[in-house]
């Protein structure tokens, strides 16, 4: 119930993003109070009574700290807050450097200019240039508060080292102002950096730089002018594992007790550091520059139940993205040697003509796999008291009951037609043989229940804000940071193979009374409205899906209308994806900065000349997928399995294959079009070699569970011994 009104909610601050934000006036100031490393966990009202209070007359939410790298140093993290955008200082990196004093009482940040000459960090100062344009001034107390605030010159107006060196009166002389509260982080930083440990610290430790960022936090507050527009973040992590961190903003009255999110994330409870950026100019009424990336912090439409409730909630959201996090490795790598194991177990069994019924049964438990990851989070798993082992089982059981269940609905669904039959019901088949086939059951019922689960499963998931694929082991979590909302990647190979794969088990029939244009029409609609939906901007936002989608669209159409696919005419289709996907970005680009998404964030790039920058980090992204022990394992047994199947049918598999796709054109059209998908996908999103992974792990074992059907059930020459030539089997599949 709480994920159905979350998406509620944020339904409503996408429609009405601005309702639920601090409103900006002339008079509104805005501070920014950084405790790096700060989570949720340590807050409490007897060791943290100043953090405590706060929380409880603020709006909360959770701040994904990822700048550039896997963990965030505060150095990164408040340059971040400086530029707008993520941002890296280049180097293994600690605290920021201490300003230099100025005689006008201002400070400087030295060595500013290495990060515009040398880091390639264009954006650094945005903020402070910002405000410096609409005619205020910033004050900064701390290190990270001036690199934060210091405009393109590394200066910020005011500048004092410590909350204690400044009055009371200078609090309220500039409008924009920011805090550095760093006795939290600072005995995690022994050798200036990021420690290569999930905790450097003792238990006792960490409570005892707590109270002093406790006590400091409240010696800021307690200064504050009232009217003052206060915003709280953990900013970076304190070792070597990412955390979700703290986000508070109070604003009066009509954000307490409310969850903390922004347009950025499309979550009510999730905000990333370049939202601070926009949330300081926001507040104050200053116009936000066009390279920030980050949206302002807007307090959610539903209520928390009190703050105790709402740091339970939270908590509970790091927990899971932490379980994600540990599982991620031996769960893929446990796939791919299930994969490799079952290709060569089938390989053997096969060919022998021995354990058909077992091959089908393990062929569709693997690919339910990829579904019960999301099916999961449907329950509470993350509130066990061991949360990866409970995770583990979940998905284990969910994959045996779709496998059943795939089995299950197709024989009780042609049982009850065959009694029917038998009764000699109005329309019912009367042959002997129509009954017997009837009593068996179609060999693509089993892949049309689990392809149609999975493309249902993640539909609705788009439909509902995604609350499946977050914190899930082939979706993506907000404490890794790479998305927030959408389609990922795993999940867009997964949902256009599953789409394919169902429209072929639907075209089939059409197909066999050689209704071409109609199977070829199956495929178009299908594909086209599930391609819309994982593409388009606040929805899927899917950018390089589309443009592998379409072509596997397009192939899967020609081939079951009989049309020939030329290497031409397959450029010119993956030419149609990027016009497509283009398209779609620029009416995106065309909205309001606050609503974009990254596509259309991505148009604004090739303006400013960003853009190679951006795909050439996805490039070297996905090069680096094609080494990946957990990935590639999948791709070499899956393609290796079905070339030698299809070239050696006589040798390998007892024809399993070409069995599949004599018995369906349709099928084989489907797995040429995942195919397709599957390249394209793997060379034009930074995921690479686990967008084709994951399409072979999905589509082969469906397509081979319908091959040993045909074979078990004599529907093939191959189940009574009769072997045509490998040259046949390569013009009739190929």
């Amino acid at each position: 119930m709480r994920r159905t009104l979350l998406a509620f909610a944020l339904v409503l601050s996408v429609l009405w993003p601005g309702a639920a934000q601090a409103s900006a006036s002339a008079d509104e100031r805005v501070v920014l109070i950084g405790v790096p490393g700060l989570r949720w966990s340590d807050l409490s009202p007897k060791d943290t009574p100043n953090l405590w209070q706060l929380a409880a007359q603020s709006a909360a939410g959770s701040l994904s700290v990822r700048a550039v790298g896997r963990v965030t140093c505060p150095y990164d993290a408040w340059l971040t807050v400086s530029a707008g955008i993520r941002s890296a200082v280049g180097y293994a990196c600690g605290l920021p450097p201490v300003p230099e004093p100025t005689d006008d009482g201002g400070a400087v940040v030295p060595g500013y200019d290495y990060l515009l000459e040398v880091a390639g960090q264009r954006n650094s100062g945005t903020l402070g240039e910002a405000v410096h344009a609409a005619g205020d001034c910033t004050l900064a107390v701390g290190p990270g508060a001036a690199l934060a605030l210091a405009d393109r010159t590394g200066k910020v107006d005011r500048y004092a080292p410590s909350p204690a060196q400044i009055r009371a009166d200078a609090l309220a002389a500039c409008r924009v102002a920011a805090v550095d509260v760093d006795d939290l982080i600072r005995p995690y930083l022994g050798d200036g950096r990021l420690p290569a440990v999930e905790d450097a610290l003792t238990p006792q430790q960490r409570a005892d730089a707590l109270r002093r960022a406790d006590v400091k936090t409240g010696a800021v507050l307690s200064a504050l002018p009232e009217d003052t527009t206060v915003l709280l973040a953990g900013l970076s992590d304190h070792g070597a594992q990412p955390h979700l961190r703290v986000a508070l903003m109070r604003a009066g009255a009509e954000v307490r007790d409310r969850f903390l999110g922004a347009a950025s994330t499309h979550r009510e409870d999730v905000t990333i550091l370049p939202d601070i950026t926009a949330t300081m100019l926001s507040v104050t009424g200053v116009p936000v520059p066009p390279s920030v990336v980050g949206t302002p912090w807007a307090a959610s439409a539903g209520r928390t139940g009190g703050i105790a409730a709402a740091q339970a909630g939270l908590h509970d959201a790091d927990v899971a993205g932490q379980a994600i996090r540990e599982i991620g490795g031996a769960f893929f790598t446990t796939v791919a040697v299930l994969q490799v194991v079952f290709y060569a177990t089938a390989f053997l069994l096969l060919r022998r003509g021995r354990g058909l019924g077992r091959v089908r049964l393990a062929a569709l438990v693997l690919a339910s796999l990829p579904v019960s990851t999301y099916l999961v989070n449907l329950t509470d798993w993350h509130r066990a008291g061991t949360p990866v082992p409970s995770l583990a089982a979940g998905i284990a059981v969910c994959a045996l009951l779709l496998a059943a269940a795939a089995l299950a609905v197709p024989f009780l669904w042609s049982r009850s037609r065959a009694l029917a039959a038998r009764r000699g019901r109005r329309g019912g088949p009367r042959s002997r043989s129509r009954r017997a086939a009837l009593r068996r059951g179609s060999p693509l019922g089993p892949l049309a229940v689990v392809a149609g689960v999975t493309a249902a499963v993640l539909a609705g998931d788009l439909l509902t804000g995604t609350t499946l694929q977050l914190n899930s082991v082939m979706g993506y979590s907000a404490v890794v940071g790479a998305r927030y909302y959408g389609l990922g990647n795993i999940p867009f190979a997964l949902f256009a193979t599953s789409v394919l794969l169902l429209s072929a088990t639907i075209a089939h029939r059409q197909a066999r009374r050689g209704r071409r244009v109609a199977a070829m029409a199956v495929f178009a609609v299908l594909g086209g409205s599930a391609m819309i939906l994982g593409g388009w901007p606040g929805v899927g936002s899917d950018f390089g899906g589309v443009i592998a989608f379409v072509p596997g669209i397009a192939v899967a159409a020609l081939l079951v209308g009989g049309r020939r696919v030329s290497i031409v005419r397959l450029g010119a289709l993956c030419a149609a994806g990027g016009v497509t996907v283009m398209a779609i970005a620029y009416l995106d680009h065309l909205r309001p900065p606050a609503s974009q998404t990254h596509l259309g964030r991505f148009v604004g790039q090739i303006y400013s000349g960003e853009a190679l920058d951006v795909i050439g980090r996805k490039f070297g992204a996905m090069v680096g997928t094609l080494l990946s022990p957990n990935l590639m394992p999948i791709v070499v047994a899956a393609l290796a399995f079905l070339v030698y199947a299809l070239l050696r049918p006589e040798k390998a598999t007892a024809g399993v294959l070409p069995a599949a796709f004599a018995y369906s054109p349709a099928l084989r059209a489907g797995l040429i079009g995942t195919l397709v998908s599957g390249v394209v996908g793997m060379l034009v999103n930074d995921s690479g070699a686990a967008v084709l992974s994951m399409a072979l792990a999905l589509a082969v074992p469906l397509v081979l569970s319908v091959g040993v059907a045909v074979l078990r059930d004599g529907g093939s020459p191959y189940a009574s011994g009769q072997q045509p030539a490998s040259s046949d089997l390569v013009s009739r599949s190929s």
